[in-house]
């Protein structure tokens, strides 16, 4: 059976450190046997900001056609969903926010609605994995964009146990996670760590 991993690359800024920490990641699970990756620069997938309108709640979608009418169903058919983000005025990236609330969709879908996000048979065999880096060297700085990536991945059926993170600070200009003395080391064994977790599940 093939891995469907999908992962989105954050930052406004390509092939900063956040998106490297995410090519590490995909790097390290690419070397797995019946692994398909699929990566998603934000920057370049169209998806707009949420209106706010809640017409998802009757509609059981979108009222827009952009982006997300593709992005919808690859997040419901990923085995593997990553977000990477770096972290902006202490929160996540706006390419990376508008997705989150574009997931308003699965939220009103599943509470609202009370429809499910996936079949019963595949509860619990998703996994989700949260990258960020920040510039600032201070222990706090991930804390406010932690309960957005939470809110993200538990509408589309990913529990709070089944959430990987890997956030590395102190690395501010571009290049700067190169110089890291673990981002790499890390970034490797998380996605060696990932595969063989979901490997177990699907196997169980």
């Amino acid at each position: 059976m093939t891995i469907k991993v999908l992962a989105f690359a954050g930052s406004p800024r390509r092939n900063g450190n956040s998106e490297t920490l995410l090519d590490w990641v995909l790097a390290s699970m690419g070397g797995e046997p019946e692994v398909a990756i699929e990566k998603v620069p934000l920057t370049e997938a169209n998806i707009n900001p949420c209106r706010g309108c809640n017409a998802c709640e009757k509609l059981n979608k979108c009222v827009q056609r952009d982006g997300m009418d593709i992005y919808h169903d690859k997040i419901i058919g990923a085995d593997i969903i990553l977000l990477s983000s770096p972290i902006f005025c202490m929160g996540l990236a706006s390419q990376v926010k508008a997705l989150v609330d574009r997931a308003q969709v699965f939220r009103s879908r599943k509470y609202v609605l009370r429809l499910p996000i996936v079949p019963p048979e595949r509860k619990g065999k998703r996994l989700g994995v949260f990258l960020a880096t920040a510039g600032q060297n201070w222990d706090h700085v991930f804390d406010a964009a932690v309960p957005s990536v939470k809110c993200f991945f538990h509408v589309i059926d990913i529990k709070d146990e089944d959430i990987s993170y890997l956030m590395i600070n102190g690395v501010d200009e571009m290049g700067a996670i190169g110089h890291h003395p673990t981002a790499k080391t890390d970034a490797e064994k998380l996605g060696r760590s990932v595969i063989a977790e979901l490997k177990k599940r699907l196997a169980a």
